[in-house]
């Protein structure tokens, strides 16, 4: 696994660069999958997943998923989010209308379904329920850290081959000030995000001390599993 150790300055500057060159990534996206001879769809709307997987070279549709990822339970971090990643491809397949819908396709599609958690001090935290939870998720990180489990499924519509695993990284904070906790509570994001952590929103990055993993893990997607499970499955 890449390993990065990356500075509070630094974080910030890759939140400004993904933005900068979003516009450029966008424009070059279709070249990668057409000229490999296949197409794309992402199971998520998040925004950090789509950024990725355009800086990654891919034009892509999106299907989401409907379930309930809380009737989901693992003891592990590792097998939880592989395993709601897995439920999200089932559900987005049966939704397409089976893979027997792509078998006579002339070129593969190919779906990536992905998930993420937080795990602080070895108790698993996805998204908060609540602007008390969430307050507690943020305070606990303030002058700490929390690690960050992702997963990435990658699926072969047409021959059925279907390849996943996780990653994993570790996120360490300087201290919080209050004010800017009860900023991000008032944040819609910090809801919509495991253990209300979102490395790239500009409040929180100031107060990143490092990053120990792949960035792209922290944010949603681990590049390199990605590209691997793509060339597996084609």
């Amino acid at each position: 696994m890449e390993k990065l150790f990356v500075r509070s300055a630094f974080c910030l500057l890759i939140f400004l660069l993904h933005s900068f060159h979003l516009e450029h990534n966008t424009k070059m996206a279709a070249t990668k999958a057409m000229e490999r001879g296949f197409k794309l769809i992402l199971g998520s709307q998040s925004m950090a997943r789509k950024r990725i997987l355009t800086e990654m070279g891919y034009d892509f549709t999106i299907v989401t998923a409907d379930i309930d990822e809380k009737a989901i339970r693992k003891e592990k971090p590792e097998d939880l989010v592989v395993a709601i990643a897995e439920a999200k491809t089932n559900e987005i397949i049966s939704k397409l209308g089976g893979e027997n819908q792509y078998v006579n396709d002339s070129q593969p599609t190919l779906l990536i379904t992905a998930d993420t958690v937080v795990v602080y001090k070895g108790v698993i935290r996805e998204k908060p329920n609540s602007k008390e939870e969430a307050r507690e998720f943020i305070k606990g990180y303030s002058g700490s850290h929390g690690g960050v489990v992702g997963s990435v499924i990658v699926s072969n519509l047409k021959t059925g081959v279907r390849r996943g695993g996780w990653d994993k990284a570790e996120v360490y904070f300087h201290e919080i000030p209050e004010q800017v906790i009860d900023d991000l509570i008032d944040d819609a994001i910090t809801f919509k995000v495991a253990g209300g952590l979102t490395l790239e929103h500009p409040l929180i990055s100031p107060f990143i001390d490092s990053v120990v993993g792949g960035v792209d893990t922290v944010m949603g997607l681990p590049k390199e599993l990605t590209e691997k499970f793509i060339n597996d499955v084609l």
